[in-house]
């Protein structure tokens, strides 16, 4: 039994993160502290001066935990990991699933390739970003392919000993192909990366220019086809300078600023980039506000929680008023970046108007989304406390995992795992299942796999992150209610997945009528019927068709990618459609090949030439076998 009264007495005068849990373990809140003792101890003191959050946070803690640090901006990186990490219902979070897109030049391969992408990697590519705005990407993108005929497949050409076959771009015009080896002046070719990382940083003036010189040159030498060629992209990089550039009036200092307005149950936090002395992008935050927080504290874990995941921090943040941790937020960035960082809060002058502007458009949001955000979020707690009430369920319903199953006769059977927190949808927590120890259409084998592995990985997740061996990957996060897809048959299954690995999750079924749409749940073997108009129907309905779209979507992906390559391509007669109306019919390739030229012939879309030319085709390399 954990004793408070004990523990408060061994906690030591230095610096750290105390970590609150309550009777289920759930990490309910974590703070750093120049000194462990006096922090830790206030929570426990008398609560008439407290404010209302933590006299309501009080009430849960069961037991507390603390790491010691060597100084204040090594407590303020563990809690802000820590809250990024676990999501403690007391902290203030940033509840934001955006990955900013980035581009990047890939200098980690021969003949590089400009792309754009989510994730930032040590692989030795240059990335730029991140960009608020996924389409100035892939304009970026485009208009420098239309200038470079760089390459865009992801070929491996460093051990290339051989040519292969050019991809379309090529024939276009749109790639010197360098996967025909010899023919590719690799200089000429590193020439037009370095052109490219010349306008990336910013330098589109200079990259303009030395085009100009070449497209004079060419003039001079009455090469006039590729004169106009050059023409063209200074035209292009014109166009694109013009459409990113809104001057700012500040100097060229990279600057983020940030401003925020307050609503009575929410917050909105908005802030714009500004890069090269231009603002090429802003995002907005909606955050809840149920405790009123101090508009100091929601100002530093809004700093905090925001530049622990970038990969990109400007030389200025400018925002208005100061904030808790202020110097060691600084100290900490400045580490981070590997130069000093200034946090400004401008008294006068452009900066001023600036943080005006960003307010203003915070508080324009706010009144825009504000409302419909709030109203949203008790919408959806009304529904999750129905469900609860339905269900007969004690523990909150914060997140829900839904299965599904997805195949045509059985062929390319794949699963999914949809994730819903606090009612809304959490894609970066879904989960796509290619089955891989079941053959034909058997749901149940399949569904059985796919709980199976996801479950199973979870717990070696938690296993590995007790050892300090990794960060949260998405499986370690448990779902507090499991909905399947389907009836008993599919409830049982998960019921005896969960009992084979030792976990007590309560799983419901949800029923279809005769036209595959959600009429009640399955919970306990039986079936509750939900009122369609309520708010937890219209829940479990979404949470369903959400499973649904997402399974059947990848299941389309890789039919389209895959196209069921198999002996069945190159026969004559047969296509794709008829490949697939075969493999519907027989199930598999080896029933194909056994069949007669009747059966073949009675395959939906054959005919019995298509059948003869199939038959003899598997029969006669039989023979020649």
């Amino acid at each position: 039994m954990f004793d408070i009264e004990e523990e408060l007495k061994k906690l030591p005068d230095k610096p750290g993160v105390y970590i609150m849990k309550d009777k289920n373990e759930e990490i309910i809140y974590v703070g750093k502290a120049i000194s462990l003792r006096k922090r830790v101890r206030q929570y426990f003191q008398s609560g008439k001066n407290n404010p209302p959050k933590v006299n309501a946070m009080v009430k849960h803690i069961f037991e507390f935990e603390y790491i010691m640090v060597d100084n204040e901006v090594e407590a303020l990186i563990l809690e802000a990991n820590l809250i990024k990490k676990h999501k403690p219902k007391y902290n203030i979070l940033l509840r934001d699933d955006k990955q900013y897109p980035y581009i990047k030049v890939t200098l980690n391969e021969k003949y590089p390739r400009v792309m754009k992408t989510r994730q930032v990697l040590k692989d030795g590519g240059r990335y730029f970003g991140p960009y608020p705005s996924v389409y100035a990407v892939n304009d970026v993108i485009e208009i420098l392919r239309n200038i470079y005929p760089l390459r865009t497949c992801n070929r491996n050409l460093s051990s290339y000993t051989k040519k292969t076959r050019p991809c379309l771009n090529f024939y276009m015009g749109r790639c010197l192909g360098p996967c025909q080896g010899e023919n590719v002046n690799e200089e000429q070719y590193m020439g037009m990366v370095n052109e490219v990382l010349m306008y990336l940083n910013g330098k589109e003036d200079k990259l303009i220019g030395i085009i100009e010189d070449k497209m004079k040159e060419a003039s001079k030498n009455l090469d006039f086809e590729e004169a106009a060629k050059y023409r063209d992209q200074i035209n292009s990089l014109n166009l694109l300078h013009e459409k990113q550039k809104i001057e700012s009036t500040t100097n060229l200092v990279d600057q983020d600023i940030i401003g925020m307005a307050r609503g009575i149950k929410e917050v909105c936090i908005q802030i714009f980039f500004i890069r090269n002395g231009k603002i090429v992008g802003r995002e907005h935050f909606i955050l809840e506000d149920t405790f009123e927080e101090d508009r100091k504290e929601i100002l530093s874990s809004f700093i905090k929680q925001f530049y622990i995941g970038a990969s990109y921090i400007p030389r200025e943040i400018i925002i208005e008023e100061e904030i808790q941790d202020m110097e060691a937020i600084s100290k900490w960035l400045g580490e981070k970046k590997g130069t000093k960082i200034n946090i400004l809060i401008p008294k006068r002058g452009d900066k001023v108007g600036l943080i005006d502007m960003v307010r203003k458009n915070a508080l324009d949001m706010l009144n825009k989304y504000g409302d419909r955000f709030l109203k949203k979020a008790m919408e959806n707690q009304k529904a999750l406390e129905e469900l609860k009430s339905t269900l007969g369920i004690s523990n909150d319903l914060n997140r829900i995992e839904a299965f599904d199953i997805s195949n045509i006769s059985g062929v390319e059977s794949v699963g999914s795992m949809v994730v819903f927190e606090k009612g809304e949808s959490k894609k970066s927590d879904y989960r796509r299942f290619r089955i891989r120890t079941i053959v034909g259409a058997d749901d149940y084998g399949s569904m059985e796999e796919i709980l199976t592995r996801r479950f199973t990985r979870g717990l070696e997740e938690k296993r590995l992150m007790n050892e300090n061996k990794i960060e949260v990957k998405g499986f370690s996060n448990f779902p507090d209610l499991i909905m399947m897809d389907g009836g008993k048959g599919q409830v049982n299954v998960a019921i005896r997945v969960l009992k084979n690995l030792n976990l007590d999750i309560p799983v419901c079924g949800l029923v279809k009528d005769d036209f595959h749409k959600t009429r009640g749940i399955i919970y306990n073997n039986k079936e509750i019927s939900l009122n369609e108009d309520s708010l937890g129907f219209k829940l479990i309905y979404r949470v369903q068709e959400e499973a649904h779209r997402f399974a059947i979507s990848y299941h389309r992906s890789l039919r389209t990618k895959r196209m069921f390559k198999s002996e069945l391509d190159d026969i004559k007669g047969i296509g794709e459609k008829r490949k697939v109306e075969l493999l519907k019919h027989f199930q598999s390739i080896e029933k194909i090949k056994k069949a007669s030229i009747e059966e073949l012939s009675e395959v939906k879309g054959m005919n019995k030439l298509a059948a003869e030319e199939l038959y003899n085709h598997f029969n006669k390399k039989k023979e020649g076998e």
